[in-house]
């Protein structure tokens, strides 16, 4: 009959009825003793409310069950993280969740704010330089300056200045932030202008 094995040495298995039967507590040292079906058992039993607080924290169903993901994964490789004297392992499930996907959520802003600073310090573009593009478009020089400039930088104005799409639309397309869209732009049409200056078609 195969038992559960409470040694950390030895990978264990259990039947389907023991783990259905045993507390988290057990199904805890199971997964210590490297028992992977006591692992998916804590899974089974505890994936639905992590999935839900993920994604109210998060707002988003793929990250959400990413970051779930990543807690049953931690949960495998470092059991020795919960102990049972301080709480349930729902509580500390949920625990862990709700702080990885504010860490998440930190990360976000952070990048965001950090993009936002950069955009305020990128120089100002005026309404004469994106005329003097627009009446360019279909010199070759332009698009031979165009090949010089980053991909980011090239495919933000070539959809904006050459497509007619919006800052916002373009933001979309490349599943880019509109600000990282604005800066690439910006920082490109100063790099072209440089260019185009350099090929004797701008002053």
């Amino acid at each position: 009959m195969r038992h559960v094995i409470k040694s950390s040495d030895a990978r264990v298995t259990t039947s389907e009825a023991q783990r259905r039967a045993a507390d988290d507590a057990t199904l805890a040292i199971a997964v210590e003793a490297r028992d992977e079906q006591a692992l998916a058992e804590l899974y089974r039993r505890h994936v639905a409310p992590c999935l839900g607080l993920a994604r109210r924290v998060l707002g988003d169903r793929t990250l959400g069950e990413e970051v779930v993901q990543e807690v049953f994964v931690r949960a495998w490789r470092d059991p020795s993280r919960f102990d049972p004297t301080r709480g349930s392992m729902r509580s500390f499930l949920l625990a862990q969740v709700h702080g990885r996907a504010v860490d998440l959520l930190r990360a976000e802003s952070a990048r965001r704010a950090r993009e936002e600073r950069q955009a305020l310090r990128s120089p100002s573009v005026d309404i004469d330089l994106e005329r003097e593009v627009m009446q360019l478009t279909e010199a070759e020089s332009v698009r031979d300056a165009l090949a010089t400039l980053a991909d980011g930088e090239r495919e933000a104005i070539e959809l904006a200045y050459f497509g007619g799409h919006t800052y916002r639309e373009v933001a979309v397309i490349l599943d880019q932030p509109e600000g990282t869209v604005k800066s690439r732009i910006r920082a490109g049409l100063l790099r072209l202008r440089a260019a185009l200056i350099e090929a004797g078609v701008s002053e």
